[in-house]
């Protein structure tokens, strides 16, 4: 079989991107396959202020840089959902949902993770229609309105202290007495006079008149203690899943889905590797996405010059 490329890198976040980066550098054929929107979560994100050397610039800008940066030494980028990868020994199979193939030496998954849907009934029947998984995408739709953001980790409240500078109120509502954020954020959100924050408890059902949201109904977790909350556009944010179905028959993952690896990226087939909020790990930001990215494609350089 015809081998089209040294590495194929599946994602095109900051784990994929900068993996591009050095695999091309390295000289190897290097291509990156990109199932929706380049940039991966940095798209979805306001503000980045924790980065190195960058003190303070929005997800997209640093996303844009980090695809110009990725193809500069000649990554190829191409788009299209994995289906599924074999392991076809000395070379690897991309199969894509389109019917397209693709062979490689070997192959660095980045496709990080997809958020969880909103648990309540009829949320699938009102997303992007006040339903929202992206403030930055959505927040103007609801400029001078009321909006509901559910989680209480770092997403949430960055995203929260975004809608304050469009929306008249944000709700936060999180199921435990405090939050799960840096105290950085936790302060700015704390201090906000636009912010309402809903302690201990959870979303139970939507309000909706007029074929529109006009509401949340949340439950205590206590006290089970029903209460309703007015607003026009619900912003969940409650956790996400990696986006491993691909490889589920390999046999690299966890149960949770995510990518076993060891301190080369590697996974227990020689070469197929993983790199980003995709592999199991403690920490999941744009810098530790990065490191994972360069340590995978240096693991694949070393790999193919042996």
């Amino acid at each position: 079989m015809d081998i089209q490329y040294d590495v194929i890198i599946i994602g095109c976040g900051p784990a994929g991107l900068t993996a591009a980066i050095y695999a091309s550098r390295a000289n190897l054929k290097t291509m990156i396959l990109e199932g929706e929107t380049p940039g991966g979560k940095l798209t979805k994100t306001y503000e980045i202020e924790n980065y190195p050397g960058i003190k303070k610039i929005s997800g997209v800008d640093l996303a844009m840089q980090m695809m110009e940066h990725g193809q500069e030494f000649g990554a190829e980028l191409n788009f299209g959902k994995v289906v599924d990868v074999e392991d076809l020994g000395e070379s690897k199979l991309i199969k894509l949902e389109d019917g397209q193939q693709f062979t490689c030496k070997a192959v660095i998954v980045a496709t990080g993770t997809k958020e969880r849907l909103l648990d309540v009934p009829n949320a699938d029947q009102f997303t992007g229609r006040g339903v929202s998984y992206c403030a930055v995408c959505d927040g103007a739709f609801y400029k001078g309105k009321k909006v509901t953001v559910i989680g209480g980790g770092n997403s949430a409240l960055e995203e929260s202290l975004y809608l304050t500078q469009l929306v008249d109120q944000v709700n936060i509502v999180i199921r435990r007495d405090e939050f799960r954020a840096e105290a950085k954020t936790v302060e700015k959100v704390k201090s906000n006079p636009k912010i309402n924050i809903v302690h201990k408890h959870l979303p139970h059902e939507l309000v909706v008149e007029d074929g529109k949201v006009a509401g949340l109904v949340v439950r205590n977790v206590e006290t089970n203690e029903l209460t309703t909350l007015e607003c026009s556009g619900i912003f969940p944010y409650i956790g996400a899943d990696p986006a491993t179905d691909f490889l589920k028959n390999l046999g690299v993952l966890n149960e949770a889905g995510y990518m076993i690896v060891d301190e080369n990226m590697a996974t227990k087939v020689k070469g197929i590797y993983g790199a980003g909020d995709v592999v199991v790990k403690d920490l999941r930001q744009v810098v530790t996405a990065t490191n994972d990215g360069a340590i995978a494609a240096n693991s694949v350089a070393r790999l193919l010059n042996e």
